[in-house]
């Protein structure tokens, strides 16, 4: 079973208490899909944040190296917000559920408009790959076509909600997307480090002018360039602005390789890619039938595959260059 059909209320509340502390019953689901969070009240003292872990997504060292990395992060005083240790221990099991336990964090969401704000998002991205470059992860996989794109292709093509009528045009224009991959990804060589992986605004959280990153559970190894390209957003010119912005700030720290700038389309279509083969594993989920009700329909494959058009118009662009803006 690789779903949370048996996780109630009542185990919650079991995971819990089985750790010592004293619950009040007050249970709230917080946004998350690929595991579960909740926000659990606790008698006499503050919220915990829960997140109980998808089974068999992640062996137990691969998360115990998630957590070691935010730790690790922490130590060296990055915002992050780290999972609690008790009892010496990060990761907890409850019958067949495994969890861990965070400090309840507030802030608000990034100013995505703001250079200012994409400035400091730079300089302490630079400071989380700081951390990151002082060795490699020993059990987290790293970023690769292969996951992200071909095994997505396949499962998408051996699934059935790719409407017949518009299956030859997603095998031509995903394949075609792959081969261009395959190539700038063999001609870019760059320093594998470890990364937060999923470095979107909605992983961060804006408190006191400081950025906080949260939830490294889709932390892995690859180049620099993938917790950066997230945060881009808009026309060619308004991204050159933006990464600008972000280098200025990344560099005040860590000296970035210019070269990785033509991964960004390589990373955004592997991304665009692996979404819809990500939905399409956990369609038998009421939450993600619920959070995408178009997916079966032949629209969303059409805008899928016109998406993937466009893209393999950006992949044979000059990439975004540091040097082509003129403020």
């Amino acid at each position: 079973m690789d779903d949370f059909s048996n996780l109630s209320p009542d185990r919650i509340l079991d995971a819990i208490e089985h750790l010592g502390f004293r619950c009040d019953a007050r249970i709230l689901e917080l946004n998350s899909y690929e595991n579960r969070v909740f926000q659990i009240g606790i008698e006499d003292a503050l919220p915990l944040i829960v997140k109980f872990y998808r089974p068999n997504r992640w062996t137990r060292n691969m998360i115990e190296e998630e957590h070691g990395f935010s730790a690790e992060l922490f130590d060296h005083g990055v915002s992050v917000v780290p999972p609690v240790l008790h009892n010496n221990e990060s990761l907890f099991e409850y019958q067949d559920l495994r969890y861990a336990i965070f400090t309840r964090r507030g802030g608000r969401a990034p100013a995505v408009d703001s250079l200012e704000c994409l400035e400091s998002m730079g300089r302490h991205i630079a400071l989380i790959h700081n951390v990151g470059g002082i060795k490699p992860f020993d059990h987290r996989p790293e970023i690769s076509t292969e996951e992200f794109g071909v095994s997505a292709r396949a499962d998408i093509l051996a699934l059935s909600f790719l409407p017949e009528t518009i299956r030859p045009a997603y095998e031509s224009v995903s394949a075609e997307a792959l081969r261009i991959i395959e190539i700038q990804f063999s001609q870019c060589q760059y320093q594998s480090i470890r990364l937060h992986g999923d470095c979107h605004m909605g992983n961060v959280l804006w408190r006191e002018e400081t950025p906080h990153f949260v939830d490294f559970d889709d932390s892995r190894s690859g180049p620099a360039i993938q917790d950066l390209w997230m945060l881009l957003s808009g026309d060619r010119a308004s991204q050159l602005s933006q990464l600008r912005a972000i280098m200025e700030g990344y560099n005040d720290f860590r000296t970035f390789d210019p070269a990785e700038l033509r991964l960004i389309e390589p990373l955004r279509t592997l991304r665009l890619m692996h979404q819809s083969a990500w939905i399409a594993r956990r369609w038998h989920e009421p939450a993600f039938q619920r959070a995408f009700p178009f997916f079966e329909s032949e629209r969303y494959w059409s805008n899928h595959i016109l998406a993937l058009r466009e893209q393999c118009g950006a992949l044979i662009e000059e990439p975004l260059n540091l040097w082509g803006y003129s403020a």
